[in-house]
């Protein structure tokens, strides 16, 4: 395990519209209001034809580790959570998964390939300050790892 620590800082309560990315709409506010570091709860509806990654491809195979995803094929309910850090370069990404519902079926996926918003979608955003973390390649598995 690793850890750092940091303090909390200012609240947004954010509303995201119909057809708005989710991904790309939380990065491009948290760019314009300065935020580089973040965690995040929301809660609302993701449209039909979203996409999730839903594990990798090959379970524990070697890197380069391809995705395995899931479209869904109807509006769904959903809620998740996730955290917002820069990369190695500075801009801050965001990892969230959610849990998207339909009638007694439910998916549950990372939200980075795109996940457009059924009218609404509410977001918790609390920034994160002090911290030093950052999301730095790592070779062993070519994803971008959280060091904290």
């Amino acid at each position: 395990m690793k850890f750092s620590q940091a303090q909390l800082g200012r609240v947004f309560v954010i509303r995201l519209e119909d057809g708005e990315i989710v991904h790309e709409c939380i990065e491009r506010f948290a760019s314009e209001h300065g935020i580089s570091h973040a965690a995040l709860t929301m809660h609302g509806g993701a449209d039909q034809g979203s996409m999730l990654v839903t594990g990798p491809r090959e379970g524990r195979g070697p890197p380069p580790i391809a995705p395995q995803t899931t479209v869904l094929d109807n509006v769904h309910e959903v809620v998740g959570t996730g955290s917002l850090f820069p990369d190695a370069k500075g801009t801050p990404i965001l990892h969230v998964h959610l849990a998207c519902g339909r009638g007694e079926k439910t998916i549950t996926g990372c939200i980075r390939t795109g996940v457009k918003t059924w009218h609404v979608l509410e977001v918790i955003l609390i920034e994160l300050l002090g911290s030093t973390a950052r999301r730095l390649p790592d070779p062993a598995t070519g994803f971008e790892l959280l060091v904290p």
